[in-house]
């Protein structure tokens, strides 16, 4: 017989099941310098594998828990420039305490504010260390070049160049950049009056005399005006056929349509009964073995006995 199981008494727990007291024990909130440590280090993974947009949301919980955390503020203010979201970039900065001149003068260039970012740039090129200084006369010289004045941006990218380091990446940049300036620069001072000099008078005086064009809108930009009494056309669209439906080796409108008793069993299509009620019809037009015409006027004849004797005397004695 197996034997009996004796029950627990009341109070009494069993040592492999853990009691309410030990599980609660066990399960504890995270403390919040945990999960901020997980948290940037998370943070690390996602900025070095380029996930800039987790690393967004990832800046957002420690800020959370730690709203003045420092580098989370300047890790996605640096993602937010990366990412191109420019206004978000401007609204970190104006958050900040601290003095971010640099980037909002590359935020204020980035979104086509020309006048903004050249007074912050001359900011931080009377106050700003020599690091921003650096970079403000990058921003600078692009600036210039935007704006049209190639000999400026010459000028910085020449100054730059003498003290850049030649096997960096800045000088192969500096290089590209000086080369355009240049080319701009030579086009507006020989080139286009060569150019000029070499056209008939009447025409180049035509030229000279002609004011310049005007840039229009293009028709994708300009909101539409519709007449109120007019009623908007229906627009003609071609239904394209899903070639996802399509069996392979079918052309639309082209290859005969499917059988639509496919699905039917034979003895059940219209084909099939319709050729088993011609066979039907046409068994009594001709004639059979078998048939008799005239069975009144003609006895029928019938086998002799001795037809069916001789038939089962096959092997006996000859007569």
């Amino acid at each position: 017989m197996p034997p009996k199981i004796v029950p627990a008494k009341a109070g009494q727990t069993s040592s492999k099941t853990p009691s309410r007291n030990q599980r609660a024990q066990k399960q504890q909130p995270v403390s919040t310098a945990d999960r901020l440590k997980r948290l940037f280090t998370s943070l690390c993974a996602q900025t070095d594998g380029g996930h800039f947009a987790n690393a967004i949301r990832t800046c957002n919980k420690i800020l959370r828990l730690d709203p003045s955390d420092r580098d989370a503020l300047r890790t996605k203010l640096f993602l937010l420039l990366q990412t191109e979201q420019y206004d978000a970039a401007l609204a970190l900065i104006a958050e900040i305490d601290e003095q971010r001149s640099f980037e909002r003068a590359y935020a204020l260039y980035r979104i086509q504010r020309e006048e903004d970012a050249a007074q912050v740039l001359k900011e931080i090129r009377s106050n700003g260390k020599e690091v921003e200084q650096r970079g403000a006369m990058h921003l600078e010289a692009q600036l210039s070049y935007r704006q049209g004045s190639y000999q400026s941006s010459l000028d910085i990218y020449h100054e730059l160049l003498e003290t850049a380091d030649p096997m960096s990446d800045e000088h192969a940049d500096i290089l590209t950049n000086l080369s355009a300036s240049q080319s701009h620069q030579d086009f507006i001072t020989t080139t286009f009056m060569q150019c000029m000099s070499q056209l008939p008078s009447s025409i180049a005086s035509t030229l000279e005399s002609a004011p310049p064009p005007v840039l229009f809108q293009s028709a994708s930009i300009l909101p539409s005006v519709e007449e109120p009494g007019k009623k908007p056309e229906a627009s003609e669209t071609t239904k394209k056929v899903r070639t996802k439906r399509v069996p392979k080796g079918v052309i639309p409108c082209v290859s005969p349509l499917p059988d639509p008793e496919r699905w039917l069993k034979k003895s059940e299509r219209t084909t099939y009964t319709h050729a088993q009620g011609k066979k039907r019809r046409g068994a009594g037009g001709g004639a059979t073995q078998g048939a008799s015409v005239g069975a009144e006027s003609a006895p029928v004849s019938t086998p002799s006995q001795g037809g069916r004797a001789g038939g089962k005397a096959k092997g006996g004695k000859k007569k």
